[in-house]
């Protein structure tokens, strides 16, 4: 007999397993199908282990920079990267250790294997019954019936036709994290978060990075002057950037890859990695079984998550929507909320912080003055942290804030940052735009001295020409 279950997540990433410990802690049974590792593409290939590599090369550009902070005879340093990497290694398996943990003492049933939706049949009159397939080829298939079904399967690393990935000379960021020594030189297909936070620390590590985009600028979502000023940070760590540049082929020989670019002369690198985005993994699991809406970009749901099946749900990755841990997490707990009957209130994505990785950082919340609405009457404050004390001790002094205020409401409508910690510091101005506070509250409240929060306190008062320091 098939079992029963009240929720069936497919995916154990960070949509599924948040998803699944909110379900449980409301009461409801669960079961999560997974066939890799509880953590998904966040823990296990994107989010921490690139932030701990980004760590290492923090460190190391620290170290040759010890002479200007007067410590001396700091000559004896290399880069390890089989150190680097097992440590990034370490960090992964000990929040693995985690989520199996929090999915333990909340009494979720985790399946390690495939799962695929079956239509109506005899175990379920309606679509949503799932077949699973374990890892462990000695168990028998098991049907489970469950009430509600929620698909969290993410994505997958993209590629271009003229660039088949191998994951040994042509590489997505998948196999980037596989690497066993870093390369002399490198191409990175791709100026969007991913190519641009690779770019950082390989550049940091001391491989010689080309970065090719098709676009114009990099961080095509971000503020116009945010991506100029990053473009300039780069270059002038040594790194080629290259805009408006089409990649139509690459040329694998034996000691290096040429890789060609339309009207420009052939780039020799000694690797190339595509990093043009991830596309959401809509096959393979039996949504064609289903009255389920999907195509290429994703699964087709309302603002509460449902499909065109309405006790079938998806989010995260495998959905239209900000490709991002944070929101996929929110996403979760807004389905099981709506699967609980309570009241949601849908999630407003203009408002969801979104952070890059890179030295320096880069974070932003809201609109960024290339996209405020038309109708909007805005006035821009600005403040660099070359102004802030806080910024010079650090002996990181690049970059500035940028706050938009809406002149007829006085609403805060955005927050951009590129500089030191930006990626924290947006915190206060998501619980700001979250609050709906205005520009002139964050001004007025006293932040404490020195710290770089001070920088998005005199943007904010900048914003009404009140800045004290500029």
């Amino acid at each position: 007999m098939a079992e029963q279950t009240d929720l069936l997540i497919l995916g154990g990433g960070t949509g599924g397993y948040v998803a699944a410990i909110r379900a449980a802690q409301k009461g409801l049974s669960v079961t999560i199908v997974e066939k890799y590792k509880l953590g998904g593409t966040c823990l296990h290939r994107g989010c921490i282990p690139t932030k701990a590599l980004l760590r290492s090369a923090e460190v190391y550009d620290t170290i040759k920079d010890a002479a200007t902070f007067g410590i001396d005879n700091v000559s004896d340093y290399a880069v390890n990267f089989k150190t680097i990497q097992d440590r990034k290694q370490s960090i992964i398996d000990q929040l693995h250790q985690g989520v199996e943990g929090l999915c333990k003492k909340n009494k979720i049933k985790v399946l390690e294997g495939e799962g695929a939706i079956l239509g109506p049949s005899i175990f379920s009159p309606v679509s949503g019954a799932v077949a699973v397939t374990f890892n462990d080829k000695s168990k028998e298939e098991e049907i489970i019936v469950p009430k509600n079904v929620i698909i969290a399967t993410g994505s997958t690393p993209r590629t271009l036709p003229s660039l088949p990935l191998d994951e040994e000379n042509i590489l997505s960021s998948d196999g980037m994290l596989e690497l066993a020594e870093l390369p002399k030189s490198i191409a990175i297909v791709g100026g969007g978060v991913i190519g641009v936070e690779w770019a950082s620390l390989l550049n940091s590590l001391g491989v010689e990075v080309t970065i090719v985009e098709f676009l114009d600028r990099l961080l095509i979502n971000e503020s116009s002057t945010v991506s100029r000023e990053l473009k300039k940070s780069l270059e002038s760590r040594g790194i080629k950037v290259m805009l408006k540049a089409e990649v139509q082929g690459a040329d694998v020989k034996k000691k290096a890859i040429d890789v060609k670019i339309a009207g420009q002369d052939d780039l020799k690198v000694e690797k190339v990695m595509v990093a043009i985005g991830r596309a959401p993994k809509v096959e393979g699991f039996g949504l064609q079984n289903t009255s389920v809406k999907y195509e290429p970009k994703g699964i087709e749901v309302n603002e509460f998550y449902q499909t065109t099946e309405s006790h079938i749900y998806a989010v995260g990755d495998c959905i239209d929507t900000m490709q991002l841990a944070h929101v996929a997490m929110k996403e979760g707990e807004l389905a099981v909320s709506h699967i609980l009957g309570e009241t949601v209130e849908p999630l407003n994505y203009v408002n969801v912080p979104r952070g890059v990785y890179t030295n320096p950082e880069i974070a932003s919340v809201g609109y960024v003055k290339d996209n405020v609405p038309a109708d909007k009457k805005v006035k821009i404050g600005t403040f660099s942290f070359a102004g802030n004390g806080k910024s010079l001790v650090y002996g990181a002094n690049e970059g500035f804030v940028e706050v938009i205020r809406d002149e007829e409401t006085d609403d805060l409508l955005g927050v951009s940052i590129i500089g030191p910690h930006a990626t924290d510091l947006i915190s206060e101005a998501s619980t700001a735009v979250y609050l709906d506070a205005s520009p002139i509250e964050i001004g007025e409240a006293i932040h404490p001295h020195p710290t770089l929060s001070e920088v998005i306190q005199e943007a904010a008062l900048d914003s009404y020409k009140k800045a004290i320091h500029k």
